[in-house]
Protein backbone atom coordinates (compact mmCIF):
# COMPACT_ATOMS: atom_id res chain seq x y z
CA UNK A 1 0.00 0.00 0.00
CA UNK A 2 1.11 3.68 -0.52
CA UNK A 3 0.71 6.27 1.82
CA UNK A 4 1.30 9.39 1.83
CA UNK A 5 1.41 10.71 5.66
CA UNK A 6 1.01 14.59 6.37
CA UNK A 7 1.85 16.19 9.76
CA UNK A 8 2.88 20.12 11.44
CA UNK A 9 5.08 18.45 13.04
CA UNK A 10 7.39 15.42 13.36
CA UNK A 11 10.07 13.60 15.51
CA UNK A 12 12.93 13.86 15.39
CA UNK A 13 12.49 17.29 12.96
CA UNK A 14 10.40 18.85 14.67
CA UNK A 15 7.92 18.74 17.78
CA UNK A 16 5.52 20.65 19.98
CA UNK A 17 3.13 17.72 21.77
CA UNK A 18 2.26 14.01 21.28
CA UNK A 19 0.86 14.29 17.39
CA UNK A 20 5.17 14.43 16.92
CA UNK A 21 5.54 11.70 18.57
CA UNK A 22 3.01 9.72 16.02
CA UNK A 23 3.88 11.63 13.08
CA UNK A 24 7.79 10.02 13.63
CA UNK A 25 7.16 6.51 14.83
CA UNK A 26 3.65 5.08 13.05
CA UNK A 27 5.47 5.82 9.40
CA UNK A 28 8.42 4.03 10.41
CA UNK A 29 6.19 1.01 11.95
CA UNK A 30 4.31 1.19 8.42
CA UNK A 31 6.99 0.51 6.77
CA UNK A 32 8.56 -2.30 8.27
CA UNK A 33 4.98 -4.25 7.70
CA UNK A 34 5.98 -3.69 3.88
CA UNK A 35 3.87 -0.73 3.18
CA UNK A 36 5.82 2.30 0.47
CA UNK A 37 5.43 5.76 2.83
CA UNK A 38 6.31 9.27 2.12
CA UNK A 39 6.05 11.98 5.40
CA UNK A 40 5.39 15.35 4.59
CA UNK A 41 5.84 18.17 6.81
CA UNK A 42 7.08 21.89 7.10
CA UNK A 43 10.18 23.10 6.88
CA UNK A 44 10.83 25.02 9.97
CA UNK A 45 13.82 27.44 10.58
CA UNK A 46 14.38 25.42 13.85
CA UNK A 47 14.51 21.99 12.11
CA UNK A 48 18.85 21.44 11.90
CA UNK A 49 19.49 20.99 8.35
CA UNK A 50 22.98 19.53 8.91
CA UNK A 51 22.03 17.19 11.63
CA UNK A 52 19.13 15.47 10.18
CA UNK A 53 21.13 15.68 6.41
CA UNK A 54 18.23 17.45 4.56
CA UNK A 55 18.91 17.57 0.99
CA UNK A 56 17.27 19.99 -1.88
CA UNK A 57 15.40 18.51 -4.15
CA UNK A 58 15.98 20.65 -7.14
CA UNK A 59 14.18 18.09 -9.76
CA UNK A 60 11.38 18.93 -8.57
CA UNK A 61 11.56 22.71 -8.99
CA UNK A 62 10.31 25.28 -7.49
CA UNK A 63 6.63 25.01 -6.87
CA UNK A 64 4.13 27.87 -6.97
CA UNK A 65 1.82 28.48 -4.67
CA UNK A 66 -1.51 30.79 -4.68
CA UNK A 67 -2.78 31.99 -1.47
CA UNK A 68 -4.78 35.30 -0.71
CA UNK A 69 -3.82 36.47 -4.37
CA UNK A 70 -0.21 36.15 -3.33
CA UNK A 71 2.27 33.23 -5.33
CA UNK A 72 4.80 32.07 -3.00
CA UNK A 73 8.17 29.71 -4.03
CA UNK A 74 8.54 26.35 -2.10
CA UNK A 75 11.49 24.34 -2.55
CA UNK A 76 11.29 20.73 -1.47
CA UNK A 77 13.58 19.16 0.49
CA UNK A 78 14.28 15.32 1.44
CA UNK A 79 15.95 13.34 4.30
CA UNK A 80 15.87 9.56 5.63
CA UNK A 81 16.40 8.20 8.92
CA UNK A 82 18.74 5.44 8.96
CA UNK A 83 17.10 2.09 8.23
CA UNK A 84 14.27 2.80 7.25
CA UNK A 85 13.19 3.34 3.40
CA UNK A 86 10.69 6.32 4.82
CA UNK A 87 10.82 9.47 2.52
CA UNK A 88 10.76 12.20 4.27
CA UNK A 89 9.64 15.61 2.42
CA UNK A 90 10.06 19.49 3.76
CA UNK A 91 7.79 22.19 2.32
CA UNK A 92 10.45 24.91 2.30
CA UNK A 93 8.88 28.42 2.86
CA UNK A 94 10.76 30.98 4.72
CA UNK A 95 7.76 33.63 4.55
CA UNK A 96 5.53 31.09 6.30
CA UNK A 97 7.68 28.74 8.23
CA UNK A 98 10.91 31.00 9.46
CA UNK A 99 9.64 31.53 12.82
CA UNK A 100 10.07 30.77 16.62
CA UNK A 101 7.92 28.49 16.64
CA UNK A 102 5.30 25.29 14.95
CA UNK A 103 2.15 27.03 16.00
CA UNK A 104 1.58 30.77 16.51
CA UNK A 105 -1.12 33.51 17.02
CA UNK A 106 0.36 35.11 13.85
CA UNK A 107 -2.86 36.83 12.07
CA UNK A 108 -1.43 34.57 8.86
CA UNK A 109 -1.62 31.37 11.00
CA UNK A 110 -4.41 30.32 8.27
CA UNK A 111 -2.29 31.14 5.27
CA UNK A 112 0.72 28.70 6.94
CA UNK A 113 -1.67 25.41 6.70
CA UNK A 114 -3.24 26.40 3.70
CA UNK A 115 0.19 26.43 1.51
CA UNK A 116 1.16 23.51 3.21
CA UNK A 117 -1.65 21.56 2.41
CA UNK A 118 -1.73 22.57 -1.15
CA UNK A 119 1.95 21.69 -1.39
CA UNK A 120 1.52 18.31 -0.09
CA UNK A 121 -0.72 17.58 -3.18
CA UNK A 122 1.20 19.39 -5.12
CA UNK A 123 4.72 17.65 -4.33
CA UNK A 124 2.61 13.91 -5.02
CA UNK A 125 2.06 15.39 -8.70
CA UNK A 126 5.35 16.23 -9.46
CA UNK A 127 6.32 12.90 -7.94
CA UNK A 128 3.63 11.07 -10.14
CA UNK A 129 3.44 9.26 -7.22
CA UNK A 130 -0.57 8.06 -6.65
CA UNK A 131 -1.19 7.33 -3.26
CA UNK A 132 -4.00 5.11 -2.13
CA UNK A 133 -3.99 6.84 1.51
CA UNK A 134 -3.11 10.32 2.49
CA UNK A 135 -3.17 10.23 6.35
CA UNK A 136 -3.85 13.56 7.17
CA UNK A 137 -3.52 14.74 11.31
CA UNK A 138 -5.13 17.76 13.02
CA UNK A 139 -6.37 20.79 11.95
CA UNK A 140 -3.79 22.28 10.16
CA UNK A 141 -3.96 19.34 7.41
CA UNK A 142 -7.90 19.65 7.58
CA UNK A 143 -8.16 21.17 4.04
CA UNK A 144 -6.22 18.61 2.34
CA UNK A 145 -9.78 16.18 1.78
CA UNK A 146 -11.34 18.86 0.57
CA UNK A 147 -8.20 20.25 -1.46
CA UNK A 148 -8.24 16.50 -3.01
CA UNK A 149 -12.19 16.46 -3.98
CA UNK A 150 -12.43 19.85 -5.11
CA UNK A 151 -9.33 21.91 -6.42
CA UNK A 152 -7.48 18.89 -7.75
CA UNK A 153 -10.46 16.52 -8.34
CA UNK A 154 -9.59 17.22 -12.06
CA UNK A 155 -5.96 14.94 -11.71
CA UNK A 156 -6.82 11.05 -12.27
CA UNK A 157 -3.55 10.55 -10.49
CA UNK A 158 -5.76 10.71 -7.32
CA UNK A 159 -8.63 8.99 -8.97
CA UNK A 160 -8.24 6.33 -6.36
CA UNK A 161 -6.83 7.87 -3.23
CA UNK A 162 -8.80 7.77 -0.20
CA UNK A 163 -8.20 10.01 2.72
CA UNK A 164 -8.02 9.12 6.70
CA UNK A 165 -8.07 11.91 9.11
CA UNK A 166 -6.61 11.74 12.74
CA UNK A 167 -7.92 13.96 15.52
CA UNK A 168 -5.38 13.70 18.25
CA UNK A 169 -7.34 16.49 20.34
CA UNK A 170 -10.40 17.99 19.34
CA UNK A 171 -10.23 21.19 21.54
CA UNK A 172 -7.42 22.53 18.27
CA UNK A 173 -9.45 23.11 15.60
CA UNK A 174 -8.25 25.50 13.18
CA UNK A 175 -10.80 28.34 13.77
CA UNK A 176 -10.41 30.97 11.29
CA UNK A 177 -12.22 34.45 10.36
CA UNK A 178 -14.41 33.51 6.92
CA UNK A 179 -11.83 35.06 4.45
CA UNK A 180 -9.05 31.73 5.29
CA UNK A 181 -11.57 29.98 2.38
CA UNK A 182 -11.03 32.80 -0.34
CA UNK A 183 -7.63 32.48 0.57
CA UNK A 184 -7.84 28.71 -0.27
CA UNK A 185 -9.68 29.11 -3.18
CA UNK A 186 -12.67 26.77 -2.42
CA UNK A 187 -15.77 27.47 -3.49
CA UNK A 188 -17.37 30.28 -0.97
CA UNK A 189 -20.33 28.54 -0.51
CA UNK A 190 -18.71 26.32 1.67
CA UNK A 191 -17.84 28.82 4.32
CA UNK A 192 -21.57 30.21 4.10
CA UNK A 193 -24.57 29.62 7.02
CA UNK A 194 -24.63 25.50 6.83
CA UNK A 195 -22.03 25.44 4.82
CA UNK A 196 -18.92 22.63 5.11
CA UNK A 197 -16.44 24.85 6.80
CA UNK A 198 -18.88 27.00 8.32
CA UNK A 199 -19.06 27.31 12.30
CA UNK A 200 -20.52 30.36 14.28
CA UNK A 201 -19.63 32.35 12.03
CA UNK A 202 -16.02 31.26 11.36
CA UNK A 203 -14.39 28.89 8.96
CA UNK A 204 -13.39 25.56 11.18
CA UNK A 205 -10.38 23.44 9.59
CA UNK A 206 -11.36 20.83 12.01
CA UNK A 207 -15.11 20.35 10.89
CA UNK A 208 -13.75 20.52 7.46
CA UNK A 209 -12.10 17.49 7.53
CA UNK A 210 -14.74 15.62 9.54
CA UNK A 211 -17.07 16.01 7.02
CA UNK A 212 -14.95 15.24 3.93
CA UNK A 213 -12.65 12.71 5.02
CA UNK A 214 -13.26 9.15 4.33
CA UNK A 215 -12.45 7.46 7.48
CA UNK A 216 -11.87 9.62 10.62
CA UNK A 217 -10.00 8.44 13.57
CA UNK A 218 -8.56 9.20 16.95
CA UNK A 219 -6.23 7.96 19.42
CA UNK A 220 -8.10 6.01 21.79
CA UNK A 221 -11.20 4.29 21.79
CA UNK A 222 -12.57 5.31 25.02
CA UNK A 223 -11.93 9.17 23.58
CA UNK A 224 -13.71 8.28 19.94
CA UNK A 225 -16.64 7.20 22.36
CA UNK A 226 -16.50 10.24 24.44
CA UNK A 227 -16.05 12.83 20.90
CA UNK A 228 -19.93 12.28 20.11
CA UNK A 229 -20.83 13.84 23.67
CA UNK A 230 -21.27 17.40 24.18
CA UNK A 231 -18.81 17.30 27.15
CA UNK A 232 -15.97 16.25 25.41
CA UNK A 233 -16.67 16.98 21.87
CA UNK A 234 -15.68 20.70 21.86
CA UNK A 235 -19.25 21.34 19.15
CA UNK A 236 -17.89 18.27 16.73
CA UNK A 237 -19.76 16.11 18.48
CA UNK A 238 -22.41 16.26 16.07
CA UNK A 239 -20.50 16.39 12.99
CA UNK A 240 -19.01 13.56 14.51
CA UNK A 241 -22.02 12.08 15.08
CA UNK A 242 -23.29 12.48 11.64
CA UNK A 243 -19.58 10.10 10.71
CA UNK A 244 -20.12 7.75 13.92
CA UNK A 245 -19.79 4.65 11.68
CA UNK A 246 -17.00 6.23 10.18
CA UNK A 247 -15.14 6.85 12.89
CA UNK A 248 -12.81 4.61 14.86
CA UNK A 249 -10.83 4.49 17.84
CA UNK A 250 -6.65 3.32 17.67
CA UNK A 251 -4.19 3.71 20.67
CA UNK A 252 -1.67 5.29 19.78
CA UNK A 253 1.93 3.33 20.22
CA UNK A 254 4.95 3.93 22.11
CA UNK A 255 8.53 3.44 20.70
CA UNK A 256 10.10 1.37 23.32
CA UNK A 257 13.50 1.46 21.64
CA UNK A 258 13.39 5.21 23.43
CA UNK A 259 11.70 4.02 26.50
CA UNK A 260 12.70 1.11 28.29
CA UNK A 261 14.61 0.95 31.35
CA UNK A 262 16.27 -2.38 30.57
CA UNK A 263 18.56 0.03 27.97
CA UNK A 264 17.64 3.80 28.55
CA UNK A 265 20.87 5.33 28.01
CA UNK A 266 19.38 8.96 30.66
CA UNK A 267 18.70 6.97 33.81
CA UNK A 268 21.40 5.99 36.43
CA UNK A 269 20.20 2.12 36.17
CA UNK A 270 18.88 0.06 33.60
CA UNK A 271 16.29 -2.88 35.14
CA UNK A 272 13.78 -4.84 33.94
CA UNK A 273 10.93 -7.25 35.62
CA UNK A 274 14.01 -9.67 36.38
CA UNK A 275 15.68 -7.17 38.69
CA UNK A 276 13.25 -4.53 39.52
CA UNK A 277 15.46 -4.00 42.68
CA UNK A 278 17.91 -1.68 40.69
CA UNK A 279 14.89 0.55 39.92
CA UNK A 280 15.63 1.66 43.66
CA UNK A 281 19.39 3.06 42.29
CA UNK A 282 17.30 5.80 39.80
CA UNK A 283 15.11 7.03 42.89
CA UNK A 284 18.56 7.60 45.25
CA UNK A 285 20.10 9.44 42.00
CA UNK A 286 17.08 11.49 41.62
CA UNK A 287 16.10 12.73 44.87
CA UNK A 288 20.02 13.51 45.27
CA UNK A 289 19.90 15.49 42.19
CA UNK A 290 16.97 17.35 43.45
CA UNK A 291 18.20 18.24 47.01
CA UNK A 292 15.63 16.30 48.38
CA UNK A 293 16.24 13.43 51.11
CA UNK A 294 15.58 9.64 50.48
CA UNK A 295 13.40 7.31 52.35
CA UNK A 296 12.92 4.07 50.96
CA UNK A 297 9.71 3.65 52.58
CA UNK A 298 8.00 7.29 51.68
CA UNK A 299 7.11 7.57 47.61
CA UNK A 300 7.90 9.52 45.36
CA UNK A 301 5.13 10.83 43.26
CA UNK A 302 6.21 12.42 39.36
CA UNK A 303 4.79 14.56 36.94
CA UNK A 304 5.78 15.27 33.54
CA UNK A 305 3.35 17.09 31.64
CA UNK A 306 2.26 20.35 29.96
CA UNK A 307 1.36 22.80 32.31
CA UNK A 308 -2.31 23.23 31.16
CA UNK A 309 -5.88 22.96 32.58
CA UNK A 310 -6.68 20.16 30.32
CA UNK A 311 -4.36 18.43 32.25
CA UNK A 312 -6.07 18.55 35.57
CA UNK A 313 -3.63 20.93 37.35
CA UNK A 314 -7.00 22.85 38.65
CA UNK A 315 -7.74 20.07 41.06
CA UNK A 316 -4.14 20.31 42.27
CA UNK A 317 -4.62 23.94 42.56
CA UNK A 318 -7.38 23.21 44.94
CA UNK A 319 -6.29 20.36 46.99
CA UNK A 320 -2.63 21.57 47.28
CA UNK A 321 -3.08 21.93 51.08
CA UNK A 322 -4.09 18.11 51.60
CA UNK A 323 -2.03 16.50 48.94
CA UNK A 324 1.25 17.95 50.60
CA UNK A 325 -0.09 16.71 54.14
CA UNK A 326 0.25 13.12 52.17
CA UNK A 327 3.28 11.37 53.46
CA UNK A 328 5.11 11.38 50.10
CA UNK A 329 7.92 13.58 47.88
CA UNK A 330 6.92 15.13 44.81
CA UNK A 331 8.81 16.14 40.97
CA UNK A 332 7.29 18.61 38.75
CA UNK A 333 8.89 18.52 35.26
CA UNK A 334 7.09 20.65 32.62
CA UNK A 335 6.04 24.30 31.06
CA UNK A 336 2.81 25.80 30.70
CA UNK A 337 -0.12 28.40 31.49
CA UNK A 338 1.41 30.83 33.63
CA UNK A 339 -1.30 30.18 36.65
CA UNK A 340 -0.06 26.64 37.21
CA UNK A 341 3.96 27.65 36.44
CA UNK A 342 3.27 29.97 39.75
CA UNK A 343 1.49 27.46 41.41
CA UNK A 344 4.13 25.30 41.40
CA UNK A 345 6.54 27.92 42.12
CA UNK A 346 4.99 28.62 45.07
CA UNK A 347 4.24 25.05 46.33
CA UNK A 348 8.64 24.35 45.75
CA UNK A 349 9.25 27.38 47.89
CA UNK A 350 6.65 26.67 50.51
CA UNK A 351 6.78 22.70 51.00
CA UNK A 352 10.86 22.98 49.55
CA UNK A 353 11.82 19.82 51.69
CA UNK A 354 8.79 17.96 50.03
CA UNK A 355 8.35 19.08 45.85
CA UNK A 356 11.11 19.74 43.77
CA UNK A 357 10.21 21.95 39.79
CA UNK A 358 11.50 22.26 36.82
CA UNK A 359 9.81 24.45 34.82
CA UNK A 360 10.70 24.18 31.36
CA UNK A 361 10.99 20.71 28.89
CA UNK A 362 14.30 18.26 30.00
CA UNK A 363 14.22 15.15 27.92
CA UNK A 364 17.24 13.44 30.30
CA UNK A 365 15.23 14.68 33.32
CA UNK A 366 11.66 12.92 31.74
CA UNK A 367 13.69 9.71 31.36
CA UNK A 368 15.27 9.54 35.32
CA UNK A 369 11.76 10.68 36.66
CA UNK A 370 10.10 7.81 34.97
CA UNK A 371 12.78 6.06 36.13
CA UNK A 372 13.25 7.06 39.70
CA UNK A 373 9.86 7.87 41.08
CA UNK A 374 7.27 5.41 42.51
CA UNK A 375 4.34 7.00 41.42
CA UNK A 376 3.14 8.65 38.21
CA UNK A 377 0.25 11.15 38.43
CA UNK A 378 -1.77 12.46 35.53
CA UNK A 379 -5.31 13.58 36.11
CA UNK A 380 -6.67 14.68 33.16
CA UNK A 381 -9.71 16.71 32.27
CA UNK A 382 -9.81 14.68 29.03
CA UNK A 383 -6.57 12.94 27.46
CA UNK A 384 -7.19 11.95 24.31
CA UNK A 385 -4.25 8.92 24.31
CA UNK A 386 -1.61 9.74 27.09
CA UNK A 387 1.88 8.92 26.36
CA UNK A 388 3.46 9.97 30.22
CA UNK A 389 1.39 6.81 31.37
CA UNK A 390 2.12 4.43 29.46
CA UNK A 391 5.90 5.24 29.40
CA UNK A 392 5.51 4.92 33.49
CA UNK A 393 3.85 1.23 33.16
CA UNK A 394 6.86 0.27 31.44
CA UNK A 395 9.25 1.84 33.92
CA UNK A 396 7.27 0.51 36.93
CA UNK A 397 6.20 3.76 38.16
CA UNK A 398 2.68 2.96 38.68
CA UNK A 399 0.10 5.63 37.15
CA UNK A 400 -2.33 7.20 39.31
CA UNK A 401 -5.17 8.40 36.67
CA UNK A 402 -8.55 9.92 35.84
CA UNK A 403 -10.83 7.21 34.29
CA UNK A 404 -11.00 9.28 30.79
CA UNK A 405 -10.06 8.78 27.09
CA UNK A 406 -6.32 6.75 26.56
CA UNK A 407 -6.31 6.61 30.09
CA UNK A 408 -9.29 4.66 30.70
CA UNK A 409 -8.00 2.26 28.45
CA UNK A 410 -4.48 1.92 28.93
CA UNK A 411 -4.51 1.68 32.53
CA UNK A 412 -6.84 -0.49 35.00
CA UNK A 413 -7.41 0.20 38.56
CA UNK A 414 -6.97 -1.24 41.53
CA UNK A 415 -10.47 -2.34 43.52
CA UNK A 416 -11.37 -4.58 45.68
CA UNK A 417 -13.70 -6.48 42.89
CA UNK A 418 -10.57 -6.39 40.19
CA UNK A 419 -7.84 -9.34 40.65
CA UNK A 420 -4.64 -8.68 41.61
CA UNK A 421 -2.90 -10.02 38.44
CA UNK A 422 -4.50 -7.38 36.27
CA UNK A 423 -4.18 -4.29 37.85
CA UNK A 424 -1.76 -1.65 36.65
CA UNK A 425 -2.71 1.51 38.36
CA UNK A 426 -5.15 3.62 40.60
CA UNK A 427 -7.76 5.65 38.71
CA UNK A 428 -10.35 8.13 39.57
CA UNK A 429 -13.98 8.73 37.64
CA UNK A 430 -15.08 11.90 39.60
CA UNK A 431 -13.48 15.39 38.04
CA UNK A 432 -12.63 16.72 41.61
CA UNK A 433 -9.71 17.41 43.84
CA UNK A 434 -11.47 15.08 46.45
CA UNK A 435 -11.74 11.89 44.15
CA UNK A 436 -7.96 12.77 43.52
CA UNK A 437 -6.71 13.00 47.07
CA UNK A 438 -8.61 10.04 48.15
CA UNK A 439 -6.37 7.96 44.96
CA UNK A 440 -3.54 9.49 46.44
CA UNK A 441 -4.17 8.39 49.54
CA UNK A 442 -5.15 4.78 48.09
CA UNK A 443 -1.95 4.80 46.21
CA UNK A 444 0.11 6.25 49.14
CA UNK A 445 -1.40 3.42 51.80
CA UNK A 446 -0.44 0.31 49.36
CA UNK A 447 2.55 1.79 48.85
CA UNK A 448 3.58 -0.16 51.76
CA UNK A 449 2.66 -3.37 50.99
CA UNK A 450 5.78 -3.97 49.02
CA UNK A 451 4.00 -7.33 47.66
CA UNK A 452 0.81 -5.67 46.26
CA UNK A 453 2.92 -3.09 45.12
CA UNK A 454 5.58 -5.02 43.25
CA UNK A 455 3.26 -7.40 41.62
CA UNK A 456 0.95 -4.07 40.41
CA UNK A 457 4.81 -2.97 38.98
CA UNK A 458 5.06 -5.94 36.84
CA UNK A 459 1.99 -6.41 35.83
CA UNK A 460 2.48 -2.55 33.97
CA UNK A 461 5.91 -3.76 32.88
CA UNK A 462 4.59 -6.53 30.69
CA UNK A 463 2.02 -4.62 29.15
CA UNK A 464 2.61 -4.30 25.42
CA UNK A 465 1.92 -1.02 23.91
CA UNK A 466 4.23 -0.94 20.73
CA UNK A 467 3.78 0.67 17.88
CA UNK A 468 3.54 -2.46 15.86
CA UNK A 469 -0.09 -3.74 17.07
CA UNK A 470 -0.64 0.08 16.51
CA UNK A 471 0.06 0.18 13.13
CA UNK A 472 -1.14 -3.25 12.01
CA UNK A 473 -4.75 -1.44 13.27
CA UNK A 474 -3.83 1.32 10.65
CA UNK A 475 -3.40 -0.94 8.13
CA UNK A 476 -7.07 -2.33 8.46
CA UNK A 477 -8.25 1.16 9.33
CA UNK A 478 -6.79 2.05 5.55
CA UNK A 479 -7.95 -1.02 3.53
CA UNK A 480 -11.46 0.28 4.91
CA UNK A 481 -11.19 3.82 3.64
CA UNK A 482 -9.84 2.37 0.47
CA UNK A 483 -12.78 0.50 -0.54
CA UNK A 484 -15.08 3.15 1.06
CA UNK A 485 -13.08 5.06 -1.45
CA UNK A 486 -13.17 3.34 -4.43
CA UNK A 487 -17.31 2.38 -3.75
CA UNK A 488 -17.85 6.05 -4.83
CA UNK A 489 -15.29 6.40 -7.84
Amino acid sequence: MKIAFAASEVFPYAKAGGLGDVAGALPLELSKLGHEVKVFLPKYNTIAEKEHKLQLLPELGEIQVLIAGNVYTVRIYSSRQPDSNVIFYFVDCPHYFCRYEIYTNDKDEDERFILFSKSVIEILQRLQWAPDIIHCNDWPTGLIPLLLRENYGWDRLFQKTATVFTIHNVAYQGKFAKEAFIKSDFDIKHALPGGIAEYNGDINFLKTAILTSDIINTVSETYARELLTPEYGEGMNDYLSLRKNDLRGILNGVDYNIWNPEKDKNITSNYSTYDLDSKIKNKKALLTRLNLSFNENVPLIGIVSRLVEQKGFDLINSGIEQLMELNAQWVVLGNGQEVYEEMFRKMAKKYSKKISVYLGYYDELSHLIMAGADIFLMPSRFEPCGLGQIYALKYGTIPVVRKTGGLADTVQEWNELMPLEEVTGFAFYEYSPGALIHSMRQAINDFSNKKVWNKIQLNGMSKDFSWKKSAEKYVRLYENAVIKRRDRV
